[in-house]
């Protein structure tokens, strides 16, 4: 994440910026002339008034269906749209599942090292600058693509989380989660002159000062927050670490909540997560990890991503995201990756009915569990608390294949 000065557009600027519009108004109608191919990242215009100057890409998986989901992604300084949604690992899940991906992408007439204007208030206040061109992005996605309305979320990268930190303070009303990947918290800068210390070492504020930033960005919201999720490598040296801390403050204010968490679970790749409330905020510590957006290259279920220059190889954070979303169609968790689903599973002669404790369930193999929650086997439906206390009534409808109620 860097702070550079915007730079007015030059007339130069402005000609190759209509020339660059022209040349993609031609190829956009030959394009829909052309017969229908697989599914590619697509550039868009027209998408609105574009107060920001962004450039909106666009990807449907081929038999994307009606109120499918949509992710919009945010890339870093020095990245692109098309080298976020080939490295990050999101269009794996994107086919898998059936949602549509929305990026954005910076331009270096606005920036100069292509960051998000994530510390300029007229960039971060709602129905202004790129905080209004992401949110038109949005719009022009259900209307055109029918995506759904309410199941919109954001995911960036260093000023990419800070802009998706951005998105989720000023238009709570349109995303309900996001994933803030060695961000900042929303507001920590103002202006470039504070950018940088806000970046290293950090702004310290308390949770109500924090919270009461994002309060402010929409005056008078009383609606439902977005769930969040915080990502940072504990050998991040561009954005402190005590960002994911600051972060976690803010978040959890927001949302009501304490700042301790409720539970702490060890994850692959020395990833501690720390879920909060009724696991409405998260915040992933990924042990030795520098900046970047944590990928982890290969074909299993859990894997994603391509290495490169911030994408680290350690934990795929796409997978993680998705499923906390509910990308999958569950509305929650997938069946852990040694367990087979089927999305119309083949019912047995006579279906099998057990009450037990969660706890019981998951020691029999009827459920597993993540993040001190059990889930139902084969389909990832949630059960509660895993413990010897709650207890929950299984049903079983195909060989490992089990759901609640009976």
């Amino acid at each position: 994440m860097e702070a550079a000065v915007r730079r007015p557009p030059s007339v130069l600027t402005r000609l190759a910026a209509a020339l660059a519009g022209a040349v993609l108004a031609v190829t956009a109608a030959a394009v829909a002339a052309a017969p229908a191919q697989a599914a590619s990242l697509t550039p868009v215009t027209g998408f609105g008034s574009n107060p920001g100057n962004l450039a909106m890409y666009a990807y449907r998986p081929d038999g994307l269906p009606a109120n499918a989901p949509a992710v919009v992604l945010l890339h870093g300084c020095a990245q692109n749209a098309t080298g976020y949604f080939t490295n990050s690992g999101w269009r794996k899940f994107a086919d898998q599942w059936r949602f549509a991906l929305i990026l954005a992408e910076q331009k270096s007439a606005n920036n100069s090292t292509s960051c998000f204007n994530w510390f300029e208030t007229g960039d971060t206040a709602r129905g202004q600058g790129e905080a209004l061109s992401v949110k038109q992005m949005v719009d022009h996605a259900k209307a055109n693509y029918g995506t759904a309305a309410n199941r919109v979320y954001v995911s960036g990268l260093s000023a990419g989380g800070a802009m998706a930190a951005t998105m989720l303070a000023t238009y709570p009303d349109v995303f309900a989660g996001g994933s803030i990947v060695a961000g900042v918290p929303y507001r920590c800068a103002t202006s470039m002159i504070n950018a940088f210390s806000c970046m290293n070492p950090g702004v310290n504020k308390t949770p109500a000062q924090w919270g009461d930033l994002v309060r402010n960005a929409h005056p008078g919201y009383t609606g439902a927050r977005p769930k969040v999720a915080i990502w940072h490598g504990t050998a991040d040296y561009t954005v402190a670490t005590a960002n994911a801390t600051e972060s976690r403050d803010q978040w959890t204010n927001v949302a009501g909540l304490s700042q301790t968490p409720g539970s702490t679970t060890t994850l692959p790749a020395g990833t501690t997560l720390e879920t909060y409330g009724n696991d409405r905020v998260r915040v992933y510590r990924v042990s030795g990890m520098g900046h970047g957006t944590p990928i982890d290259p290969g074909s299993g279920a859990d894997q994603c991503g391509t290495a490169a220059a911030y994408f680290l190889d350690t934990i795929c954070s796409a997978y993680r995201d998705a499923l906390w979303f509910g990308l999958n169609g569950s509305g929650g968790p997938v069946p852990s990756p040694t367990a087979t689903a089927s999305p119309t599973p083949t019912p047995t002669a006579a279906p099998t009915c057990v009450t037990a404790s969660n706890y019981a369930h998951v020691t029999a193999g009827r459920a597993y569990h993540s993040a001190g929650y059990a889930y139902a086997t084969g389909s990832g439906q949630r059960m509660g608390l895993y413990n010897t206390f709650n207890s929950a009534t299984l049903k079983q409808t195909a060989p490992s294949y089990w759901v609640v109620g009976c």
